[in-house]
């Protein structure tokens, strides 16, 4: 699932401790990520989520959530995204329990030529509180060095914390515990200016986390993850004033289809559009404690309602035809004679591939800039044990035909290539299917030269 770089940038982001990352669903896939909240500084959108591992003896919980660390992510584009390593972690912020292992969902805004890293965890000192509370890291650049306060944000006990900065210059906190609750921030962003109020109107029944607030047009919106049934959806109330009364409007994204658990977001308008960033466990779907960060495309209705956002694979952002195309991020996929299905099962974080079984399977991958260029010939990754041949077109069944590529027969994987003997340029969807309906092939990754 990586994207192809020149050689340049690749060794750049070797010196530099950097690692690229792509786009599609989920669009972080060399570690588990959770809990994303997006801000857009400057011309990139940084993300900011927390970093599921898996628990081993003598480090975090099994069977439970365990968070050591924060990486952060960027993009120009949300399609070519680069991991600047670890920010903050545990055994180096003085005031937290020494391998509590839950650094959970964290927040980050700037103010005054500051950038200011909101996270909440367990103190070492029970006298400051005896479940989780917020710390503040503060950098001069999104992506650090955040140096830690000594201690956290006093009159704060809770998870999830979440900052808003009104249009009059007016700063809040939001976080949750049991309820959600909210409170003016002084200037100096890492002290409360007001008694914490608790924002009542919300559902009674029911886990509520997760707050995010934002304005658009006059609207504040509170939105929140609420366990309504077994598991997480996401919800929204709005108000004329940041700390409410709010009035709960909808859902924003449904229960999870397959069980997972938890769903945590942000939303944010990023040239001209706006995004909803949110989670799953794509990457470790038998335990839902191990998640990955996703993107979709979320609007308004006149009225200012949030339209509900239905879950993709395909995420957002164009992917260049000249980059490894994953067609396992499909999307539309034939309901017969097509699945995916992971790479290797112990290692997930080597992706999908999208299995040929017969009959009439296909997958249509929307999105891919061809340029105005025509590329020479197209390279597929692909295994089958009989041989097939698989017919490249462009934008649908009925499309021109690009290239047919041949898979030999073979138990391996193999790189093969065919000449391109059509084109069009601009943008264009693929769609890929074996040529016999009989034919049988797995495929990792397309991409045109």
């Amino acid at each position: 699932m990586r994207n192809l770089k020149p050689f340049w940038l690749l060794a750049a982001l070797l010196l530099s401790g950097l690692h690229s990352a792509s786009a599609q669903n989920p669009f972080i896939t060399n570690q588990f990520t959770a809990d994303p909240t997006a801000r857009v500084f400057g011309d990139r959108v940084y993300v900011y989520p927390s970093h599921d591992i898996r628990a081993t003896p003598g480090h975090g919980r099994a069977g439970w959530f365990v968070m050591e660390d924060y990486h952060v992510f960027s993009s120009a584009n949300l399609t070519d995204w680069t991991d600047h390593g670890v920010i903050v972690t545990q055994n180096k912020v003085p005031w937290v329990k020494p391998d509590s292992y839950s650094m959970w969902a964290p927040d980050c805004m700037f103010r005054n030529g500051k950038y200011y890293f909101y996270f909440p965890t367990t103190p070492r000192d029970t006298t400051i509180s005896k479940g989780f509370t917020v710390g503040v890291a503060v950098a001069d650049k999104p992506t650090g060095p955040f140096v830690p306060q000594p201690l956290p944000i006093k009159g704060v006990r809770g998870i999830d914390p979440n900052v808003f900065i009104d249009k009059d210059g007016q700063a809040y906190l939001y976080w949750s515990q049991g309820n959600i609750y909210g409170a003016k921030l002084k200037e100096n962003m890492l002290e409360l200016a007001s008694e914490p109020k608790t924002l009542g109107e919300l559902p009674t029944k029911g886990l509520k986390e997760g707050p995010y607030v934002f304005e658009r047009k006059g609207i504040y919106y509170l939105t929140y993850p609420h366990v309504e049934n077994k598991t997480e959806r996401l919800e929204y109330a709005t108000s004329t004033s940041p700390l409410g009364p709010f009035t709960v409007k909808g859902v924003i994204m449904d229960e999870s289809p397959t069980g997972c658990w938890t769903n945590h977001h942000s939303l944010l308008q990023f040239k001209n559009q706006w995004y909803l960033f949110y989670h799953h466990n794509d990457l470790s779907p038998k335990f839902d404690k191990n998640r990955s960060v996703r993107i979709d495309s979320l609007s308004f209705a006149a009225d200012g309602s949030i339209r509900k956002v239905t879950p993709t694979l395909r995420g957002v952002g164009l992917t260049d035809a000249r980059q490894k195309i994953q067609l396992d991020r499909y999307s539309h996929l034939s309901k017969q004679g097509a699945a995916i299905a992971f790479l290797d099962t112990a290692n997930t974080f080597q992706g999908w591939k999208t299995n040929f079984t017969g009959g009439s399977g296909w997958v249509q991958y929307n999105g891919v800039a061809f340029g105005s260029k025509k590329p020479k010939t197209v390279s597929l990754r692909g295994i089958s044990t009989a041989g097939a041949i698989l017919q490249i077109r462009l934008d649908n069944a009925t499309g021109p035909v690009v290239a047919e590529v041949t898979v030999p027969k073979g138990s391996t994987w193999q790189e093969v290539k065919a000449p391109v003997t059509s084109f069009k340029p601009g943008i264009h969807a693929l769609y890929v299917a074996p040529k016999s309906s009989t034919a049988a092939v797995e495929v990792d990754w397309v991409r045109f030269e």
